[in-house]
């Protein structure tokens, strides 16, 4: 039988016990594919790679090597919250690469979607080869690839950047996961002991906060993004909102508009909130968020991010308009 093919007798992985006996089930196999050997991941701080980390130390502890590159486009406090979990509580061999000014350099002046796309994955490909091959002993490439990946891509996650590795860094892969549905790798990973806002993280696009600040990236609209996504996140955890609404983030265009703060004109950047509910992100439909919680929202907005005198909420569905603005 196809190994990437999910049995059709494998129970769905929806309770704490079931959860346990996968985690023992992939140890062992761990354990017998690796041995003494070295593991190298990629962990960028999302749902299934911080799962494959945390699942990884638990099966071969230091063995496990993790690289967490920084690019400057994770939203507010989440790379300290890798460092956090998984260095400081799990003990893990982490190496936390700071590569923000290489990525913004090489994004400066670019406007085309898809070109920042392509240079976000091959930068990373590049950051994360230079780290590989500073390391010694590594025969095993670890992947949070999960059932749907292999369902929609042949086998082949590429959007997880590490598949473009030179030829002569083509490690054997180590893919605990790779039979599980999403909700089921977020039933693992709280039986693993991750906190809940990594566990049950929103989605959030491969190139990051690179296509929420729209045309080319600049430092000061940047962090209006992070800090308006933060505001946000945080009203809607308050609110309620948080387990209720599918995907909810902030959006920075290149454009600014007149506006008054304490009496004076300013010409300031607007911020664009998004907020859908989705099945299967093929369709999706606004969220009615309360009035009041909108005005409360925009009062912190335009008062706590720098360079920002607006603020507005989308109200197009998918179709017609897309879920992300890039």
């Amino acid at each position: 039988m196809d190994q990437n093919m999910r049995p059709e007798t494998m129970k769905r992985i929806n309770t704490p016990k079931l959860a346990r006996d996968f985690i023992e089930e992939q140890v062992a196999a761990v354990r017998a594919q690796v041995g003494d050997k070295k593991v190298l991941l990629a962990l960028s701080g999302g749902v299934d790679s911080s799962v494959v980390a945390a699942l990884l130390i638990k099966a071969i502890g230091s063995q496990l090597v993790c690289v967490h590159v920084n690019h400057g486009l994770l939203r507010k406090g989440e790379p300290e919250q890798v460092v956090e979990v998984f260095r400081n509580q799990m003990k893990a061999n982490l190496i936390y690469v700071d590569a923000v000014d290489r990525f913004l350099d090489k994004l400066a002046g670019v406007s085309d979607p898809e070109t920042k796309r392509k240079i976000i994955g091959a930068e990373f490909i590049r950051v994360f080869e230079e780290e590989a091959r500073k390391q010694s002993g590594i025969e095993f490439l670890a992947q949070g690839t999960i059932y749907p990946d292999i369902l929609e891509s042949d086998g082949v996650k590429a959007h997880h950047n590490v598949g473009g590795l030179p030829e002569d860094l083509q490690f054997a892969l180590v893919e605990p996961v790779r039979l599980l549905f999403k909700d089921e790798v977020r039933v693992v990973g709280k039986a693993l002991g991750l906190p809940d806002n990594m566990v049950f993280r929103q989605p959030f696009p491969g190139p990051g906060l690179g296509v929420r600040c729209l045309g080319a990236i600049t430092r000061d609209r940047l962090e209006a993004v992070r800090e308006s996504d933060a505001i946000l996140r945080e009203e809607f955890a308050k609110n309620s909102l948080e387990g209720k609404v599918w995907q909810y983030f902030t959006v920075v265009p290149d454009f600014k508009s007149v506006g008054v703060t304490d009496g004076a004109r300013t010409f300031a950047y607007p911020v664009i909130i998004r907020a859908v509910n989705t099945v299967d992100a093929m369709t999706a439909t606004v969220e009615d968020v309360p009035f009041a919680l909108l005005q409360h929202i925009t009062e912190r907005i335009t008062h706590e991010v720098e360079g920002v005198n607006r603020v507005l909420y989308d109200m197009t569905p998918k179709p017609c308009g897309t879920i992300e603005w890039e």
